[in-house]
């Protein structure tokens, strides 16, 4: 999916450009393996991805900085696309983190829904615990998971310091699938309806004023270098989605 930009608020003429890119795929996500926190590296598949990704970004507009989880899989991402685009200021934190999931985190996604049903909405693991009542999304997870409203948080809070540091510039940032979704919700009505797919390697693109903090989605889910290379449909048995 791919929104129509929107255009600048009047007066607002410093947004930060920044490019969430998910990381490749692991060997967790071909199992279809709930991984959350847990830190799984990045499969062959995954590191082609991240490559062929890298490049796609070497020939537009080079960022100022890279920033990115620290878990493996995202890290080994957004090494690759700082060698490829040759930028040297990388910087790993935990706030771009995958969401905690608690006691679900290293459970296969069919065997999590059959552990608890109630906490789904549908089969979808993103959506965990995000129903119809608005006090679904500060539901914790047992075992230390994070409701939705902390991921949200935590995430939203960290690219908006990013925006301040780098007004007017563009950066890049590579972090996880929930994440992404909670960066694309923030954009949205919050009774939005609107399901995304961010697969690995999705280039999602937003505007982010350093003046006001309005967030503009322009680009959801864009992997257009993967279709042009044809490893998409190798992916996760051709289905081009994961865990």
């Amino acid at each position: 999916m791919s929104p129509t930009p929107a255009a600048a608020p009047s007066g607002d003429k410093e947004f930060t450009e920044v490019v969430v890119v998910r990381h490749g795929e692991t060997s967790w996500n071909a199992s279809r393996i709930v991984q959350g926190q847990m830190d799984p590296e990045l499969n062959e598949i995954g590191r082609e991805q991240a490559l062929v990704v890298a490049h796609r970004l070497s020939k537009e507009a080079k960022p100022a900085a890279i920033y990115s989880s620290d878990l493996k899989r995202a890290a080994e991402t957004a090494e690759i696309i700082a060698k490829v685009c040759g930028v040297t200021n990388l910087v790993l934190n935990e706030p771009l983190r995958e969401r905690h999931m608690g006691y679900l985190q290293g459970l296969k996604w069919d065997d999590a829904v059959n552990k608890n049903p109630d906490v789904f909405r549908g089969s979808d693991i993103f959506k965990i615990t995000e129903g119809s009542d608005p006090d679904s999304r500060n539901q914790e997870l047992p075992g230390g998971g994070e409701s939705l409203n902390q991921l949200n948080q935590r995430c939203v809070s960290y690219l908006n310091k990013i925006a301040q540091e780098h007004s007017g510039e563009r950066v890049v940032v590579v972090s996880h699938g929930a994440a992404i979704l909670e960066l694309c919700r923030h954009t949205d009505p919050p009774n939005s309806s609107i399901r995304r797919n961010i697969p690995n390697t999705s280039l999602n693109v937003f505007r982010v004023s350093s003046v006001t903090r309005r967030w503009i989605l322009e680009r959801c889910g864009d992997v257009s270098h993967l279709d042009e290379n044809g490893i998409l449909k190798n992916s996760f048995g051709g289905d081009g989605s994961s865990a």
